[in-house]
């Protein structure tokens, strides 16, 4: 007969396997004898084995008690059952390793390869990286809501980089957002930047291009995209008081406002 720690040391498994097994009904615990000691025989150590086995098999603690009274046919069936969950759940491990690869890659976990090499770009111009994480979280809320439609934005998106205006407005927002917000000269560079961001959209309107939102059908995220900046810097709720005050609702579409603020 043996003690609780011959029965484990025997079974490959720790004293508070066999106590935990005991708790949850696995294995039965038998009484104490006039020593005070419970003692096991050789079933306990055939059960403990068996437990064991399965357990390092993958099946869940859960399962073992069925399959250990299970006859052969159930316990084959059973078995099938267990094993096709864990294909499953290796499937799904196994497509979270790939994401937590990408994880390396930065945005392309969650983007496409045209708006990561456009983020890319905006890098190499010298684009301060709170801009470009800025950037990349508006694209997420766009990728978000038109998957399929992205891929046709960015040739557009490169283009306006060749417009000095455009490289010059992601200037000024890089020196906005790594200014301190009590700087005497940020009403400046807000009235500057709004400048500069009613040029561009009036050049636009005046050539026809389509507001975007109206395009898509759906101007959930560009308003996203406003509450985004707001939130990320205060300052940005000021911006958009002054786009309104030079007509247009905001920067992220080219919708202008019915009656301009007077």
């Amino acid at each position: 007969m043996l003690t609780i720690g011959q029965l484990a040391a025997y079974a490959g498994v720790t004293v508070r396997a066999v106590r935990h097994y005991h708790q949850i009904g696995l294995l039965p615990e038998p009484a104490r004898d006039d020593s005070g000691y419970r003692r096991y025989g050789a079933t306990a150590v055939v059960a403990l084995i068996k437990i064991r086995t399965l357990a390092n098999a993958g099946v869940p603690l859960a399962r073992i008690g069925q399959l250990l009274e299970a006859d052969e046919s159930s316990f084959a069936e059973a078995v099938e059952g267990i094993d096709s969950q864990l294909r499953g759940e290796i499937d799904r491990l196994e497509t979270s390793r790939k994401q937590i690869a990408q994880l390396t890659a930065g945005d392309s976990l969650m983007l496409p390869p045209e708006v990561t090499a456009y983020l890319d770009r905006l890098r190499e111009m010298g684009v301060a990286e709170p801009v470009v994480q800025g950037e990349r979280d508006g694209w997420i809320l766009l990728e978000a809501r038109w998957p399929d439609r992205i891929r046709e934005l960015m040739p557009e998106k490169f283009a306006q980089l060749d417009d000095p205006r455009q490289v010059q407005l992601y200037r000024l927002i890089s020196q906005l957002v790594e200014s301190d917000p009590s700087d005497a000269g940020g009403e400046s560079r807000l009235v500057e930047l709004a400048d500069l961001m009613a040029g561009l959209l009036e050049q636009a309107y005046a050539a026809g291009e389509a507001d975007i939102g109206e395009a898509m059908g759906d101007a959930l995220p560009f308003e996203l995209m406003h509450g985004l900046a707001v939130e990320t810097d205060p300052r940005a709720r000021r911006l958009l008081e002054l786009m309104r005050e030079r007509g247009w609702a905001g920067w992220t579409r080219l919708e202008r406002l019915a009656e301009p603020p007077g």
